[in-house]
């Protein structure tokens, strides 16, 4: 935990440590080993009774942590020879989406998701994870690609939504999202989506139609975000924590409604306390269910996508 930054909640463990610290420092001169192992051990009881109970809320601080992998941490960790593609071949290239060609355990892939910053001016050119209209038409065009090849499609979903400025809905922000809903829906190859860090709204749903939906234990997935949806019932932003109790946005929500397929577990403390954990977790799970997926036929690829989709939800139907 020292090389991150420490949640609200996670304070009384940096408490511990930082004592751990001194009496380390004092390690040369005082025999002083048996009560630091003694606080290793507190920590470690307090880290997995912390982590066990987590709300709602928390698990979003979790996600938007800045320390957490995003997409290209996955790539350049899980996949090999990845070459990515820019462009939409109309307006621009948009570097809150990024995709390309790559090869998973040997597997020729083509992986797309959203790219946050790391720092001010990495996220100004990101666009804080927040895509442009050409950012879903650049994936319209990789999925294209993607099919023409016979290749599996993989997307990473991490991004507080599509970018809501005047420009985008000029050039055609919900056109955009609502082409690759219906290419996606019909792809004729396998589509595998992971829900990695934030899962919000349009923006996310943009590159999230799959036929299997999974998500890391500490990502959320919701048609808005908790701030928004405390400002709109609340009139504030004060009201966030009960806005994503009541959003049910977590992982062991979801799947329950099935919404998702399968949970990723994540190492005690978040992906960020342990990445290559993280990774080798992440790339043993995408190549169980592209072994399953890749053995099925194109057509009942696109039925089964689709059956999955229609049955989301409740409904009843009257004359």
């Amino acid at each position: 935990m020292a090389n991150t930054a420490a949640l609200e909640f996670e304070k009384p463990i940096v408490e511990l440590e930082k004592k751990i610290e001194e009496m380390k420092a004092l390690a040369d001169t005082l025999d002083i080993q048996p009560q630091i192992e003694d606080l290793e051990q507190q920590i470690e009881v307090l880290r997995t009774e912390i982590y066990r109970d987590l709300t709602r809320w928390q698990r979003v601080q979790i996600a938007r942590h800045p320390d957490r992998p995003y997409t290209l941490d996955y790539i350049s960790h899980c996949f090999n020879d990845f070459v990515e593609l820019h462009g939409d071949r109309a307006f621009r290239d948009d570097p809150a989406i990024v995709g390309g060609l790559a090869t998973l355990n040997g597997r020729h892939v083509m992986v797309i998701g959203h790219q946050k910053g790391r720092d001010t001016k990495s996220n100004l050119y990101r666009n804080f994870g927040m895509p442009n209209p050409e950012g879903y038409r650049k994936a319209y065009r990789l999925f294209e690609t993607a099919e023409k090849f016979g290749l599996p499609v993989i997307c990473l979903l991490d991004t507080p939504g599509a970018f809501p400025g005047l420009e985008a809905e000029e050039r055609g922000q919900a056109e955009a999202i609502a082409r690759n809903l219906r290419l996606m829906a019909q792809l004729r190859t396998p589509i595998v989506i992971v829900v990695i860090g934030e899962g919000a709204s349009g923006g996310a749903l943009g590159i999230g139609i799959g036929n299997r939906v999974l998500m890391l234990e500490n990502a959320w997935y919701s048609v808005i975000a908790p701030e928004s949806c405390s400002s709109i019932l609340w009139r504030s932003w004060d009201y966030k924590e009960q806005a994503a109790e009541a959003l049910r946005l977590g992982a062991t929500d979801l799947i329950k409604v099935k919404v998702i397929d399968r949970i990723v577990p994540e190492p005690i403390g978040g992906a960020h306390r342990d990445p290559e954990l993280m990774f080798e977790t992440f790339n043993q799970v995408l190549g169980e269910e592209l072994d399953a997926l890749c053995n099925m036929p194109e057509q009942t690829l696109v039925d089964e996508r689709r059956r999955k989709f229609y049955e989301m939800g409740i409904w009843t139907e009257t004359n």
